[in-house]
């Protein structure tokens, strides 16, 4: 496994990203701004709207068989096409974290089938997950997507499928943030 890579999405008046709009799913909303910076294993600026900060780890409700599956397909972020990105924070509520382990894997993929909807859209849409939980701050997830102007509906029907499943009946709070660049 690589070592993790420490990310602030930083929400300000500059940055590679132009915020296009901020929209609560569940719960309160994040103040406006109009620009974000994504800092990785750098330190942010001062000044921001607001900053969120997560970290890539380890994998923990895939299988290896689905860890080989998505490596197969994923293709990195950065790519010159992904002009459009979201950046979706997601808490889950105390229900879920009071599961065990497997009993959140079972909720996760036997029944919401999570991974398998994910890799139906790789590898148009790049994605990469940030934990937070452990670090305090207001979420649980960023959860980080970035595709082609070509690939807007595909995303919005993977967003909509993984809010349909059993899994979402756990998320307290939800922001979708949509970038442009």
């Amino acid at each position: 496994m690589p070592p993790p890579i420490h990310v602030s999405f930083a929400a300000g008046d500059t940055g590679t990203w132009r915020i296009e709009s901020v929209s609560p799913v569940a719960g309160e909303s994040l103040a406006p701004a109009a620009c974000l910076s994504v800092h990785e294993n750098a330190p942010n600026a001062a000044g921001n709207a607001w900053t969120l900060r997560g970290t890539t780890s380890n994998t923990r409700y895939t299988t290896r068989a689905e860890v080989a599956a998505l490596a197969a397909v994923q293709q990195g972020l950065g790519r010159p096409a992904a002009t459009r990105a979201a950046l979706i924070p997601i808490r889950k509520t105390e229900a879920w974290w009071a599961l065990a382990q497997d009993q959140r894997r079972a909720i996760i993929e036997e029944q919401s089938r999570h991974i398998a909807i994910g890799l139906e859209y790789l590898p148009p849409i790049a994605r990469r997950l940030h934990h937070c939980r452990e670090l305090g701050g207001p979420f649980d997830f960023l959860t980080w997507f970035e595709y082609a102007p070509e690939h807007a509906d595909a995303f919005e029907d993977l967003v909509r499928r993984l809010r349909a499943t059993e899994e979402w009946s756990y998320v307290d709070r939800e922001i979708d943030i949509r970038l442009s660049r």
